[in-house]
């Protein structure tokens, strides 16, 4: 005979059995409505400040406060091309050497061990920029100066610094025109560099950048309509400039509340742009987007938590009904854990606790993708 331990393992058992089969059709339908509308499977973010010389020092600030919040919300480095002056830091003006703060209050310096600047210096030129964007490189250029996005990814396109009615300028030297973003931006949907994209920038006249912008699947949104300046939030009295810019100051506070896998929109952060904070009229484009933005979440430009898809190992059976896939842990949120004996035959729900390494999530599905020899990760 059994003991009553036995029978209530059985149970428990049956149980999540069940709670599978019932949800198994919706997982499914999720499954393959994210697979044929061909979602995001990963975050690219471009961060740009295109000013240099010490009375800029806020537009570096600016770009430094993105890019922490970008990293601190799961954009691998790998995943995040950063280009900058860098002559702030050791400027010999600097009374705080070897940091840069974007308060008043310096709580926190931007300036850490851990940031990557990909392009520094008189890298920062226009004709480098718009070679990022469209891939078009010059042999020899490194990985790490690349923008490796695809079809399935999301990027973040974020810039600051001077400019006017449809140009902003670079380093004081030159300067890159509405039509030249559009242009560019065109050609990266032409050779499946995104799949949507966000455009986001700080500088005077900002709005009229995204005028002329005619390509599918991009959002667009900036600091200021034509005519108007961009202005400063406030300065160190210490430092003896401006540290950020207003636009930018209120885009960080709201992003400083957001939390990996957080349910915050858009709608939600572009509602905060208000004439009171920011002195300006902060401009945003829908115009092509396919999503409403009170649907999109902050997470889906500004975070790393997205679908995964794994390739399946060569010689995998996909006819055997399982199989053992690992997911390598450099391409997934580090809040997730690996997956092992990943059953491919049909969508599969996970739960936490599950004894199969389960992603740590409340529900997640798996399915294998027709036409492909790959399996999706769902949130």
């Amino acid at each position: 005979m059994y003991g009553l331990r036995y029978w209530i393992r059985c149970v428990w058992v049956s149980l999540c059995v069940l709670s599978v089969c019932l949800a198994d059709g919706q997982d499914e339908g999720r499954a393959e409505e994210f697979l044929s509308k061909g979602g995001h499977t990963n975050n690219w973010a471009v961060l740009v400040s295109t000013s240099r010389f010490w009375f800029n020092y806020r537009h570096m600030a600016n770009t430094l406060g993105m890019y922490r919040t970008v990293k601190r919300l799961g954009i691998p480095d790998s995943q995040i091309i950063l280009m900058l002056a860098d002559d702030i830091a050791c400027n010999p003006r600097n009374v705080l050497p070897a940091s840069i703060f974007n308060s008043a209050s310096r709580s926190l310096d931007l300036y850490g061990p851990s940031i990557e600047v990909d392009y520094r210096g008189y890298e920062v030129t226009v004709e480098n920029f718009i070679r990022l964007l469209t891939g078009r490189h010059e042999e020899g250029v490194p990985k790490s100066k690349r923008l490796g996005s695809d079809e399935r990814s999301n990027v973040l396109v974020y810039m600051t610094g001077h400019g006017g009615d449809e140009f902003l300028k670079f380093q004081d030297s030159e300067e890159i025109s509405a039509w030249d973003l559009a242009d560019a931006f065109a050609q990266m949907w032409e050779k499946k560099r995104y799949h949507e994209l966000l455009f986001m920038t700080d500088t005077c006249q900002a709005n009229t950048l995204y005028t002329h912008f005619y390509s599918p699947n991009i959002l667009a949104t900036g600091s200021s309509a034509i005519g108007e300046s961009s202005y400063s939030h406030h300065a160190d009295a210490d430092i003896g400039v401006a540290v950020i810019d207003r636009y930018t100051y209120y885009n960080l506070e709201f992003l400083e509340k957001v939390e990996r896998g957080g349910r915050e929109t858009l709608g939600e952060l572009f509602e905060g742009y208000t004439w009171e904070r920011i002195h300006s009229t902060a401009g945003v484009r829908t115009e092509g987007f396919a999503r409403n933005v009170d649907k999109v979440r902050i997470t889906d430009f500004f975070g790393g938590d997205v679908g995964v898809e794994v390739g399946v190992p060569e010689g995998f059976n996909a006819g055997e009904g399982g199989g053992e896939i690992r997911v390598n842990e450099s391409e997934v949120p580090s809040r997730w854990t690996s997956v092992t004996k990943l059953n491919v035959g049909k969508p599969v729900l996970f739960q936490p606790g599950d004894e199969q390494g389960v992603l740590d999530t409340p529900k997640w599905a798996a399915a294998m993708r027709r036409g492909r020899k790959s399996i999706a990760l769902l949130h």
